[in-house]
């Protein structure tokens, strides 16, 4: 049996990440299973623990991290933990299915060193840093204080890009969606 190959997507908060990935993950052409990150922040309204993530608590994720569980993890904002456990990929990709990974840039580049050639890397970039603001103020989840903390954390993980595989600019989201697709089928030789 072959092995599965790891696709690793990451993006700026705002850019559009988990609507491109849910896009594609739903209309099932690729054999991708989605690889579900754990953190130790609390469930936005509608998520749902084990599906959304797998919500820790700060002492859970501190013993997993001592345990060396995680193949990578990251304390994006203050206090604030998001990794990808080791388990949750090597047995999908030991039984040959395709893994996709939603992490942070950081991460996202550790990831992709671990696995080489067996992975590939996506980052999805704003057309602009404006662009994000008005992005993330639509939402309407986030207080100003979180929206500059988050273009500040933006900024930076921008300078991540050249690490990347690929850059992905999501301006119109339907053509960000065709292009990840395409560069995931080609990946794993669909």
């Amino acid at each position: 049996m072959n092995k599965g190959k790891l696709i690793i997507i990451s993006a700026p908060s705002g850019c559009g990440k988990s609507t491109i990935i849910g896009d594609i993950m739903d209309r099932g052409e690729l054999d991708l299973q989605f690889s579900v990150s754990a953190t130790n922040r609390k469930p936005r309204p509608g998520e749902i623990d084990g599906v959304s993530y797998h919500f820790l608590t700060d002492q859970q994720f501190k013993d997993l991290i001592a345990e060396g569980a995680f193949v990578e993890y990251e304390q994006v904002y203050p206090g604030r933990y998001y990794g990808t456990l080791r388990s949750e990929i090597q047995n999908r990709v030991n039984e040959g299915h395709n893994v996709i990974l939603d992490i942070d840039v950081k991460g996202g580049v550790n990831v992709k060193k671990l696995f080489g050639s067996d992975a590939m890397s996506i980052f999805i970039a704003p057309p602009s840093i404006p662009e994000l603001r008005n992005r993330l103020k639509g939402r309407g989840s986030d207080t100003d204080e979180e929206i500059e903390q988050r273009v500040g954390r933006a900024e930076y993980e921008l300078t991540f890009q050249p690490e990347y595989d690929h850059v992905v600019v999501n301006d119109t989201l339907a053509e960000a969606i065709g292009r990840v697709e395409s560069l995931m089928a080609d990946f794993i030789g669909k």
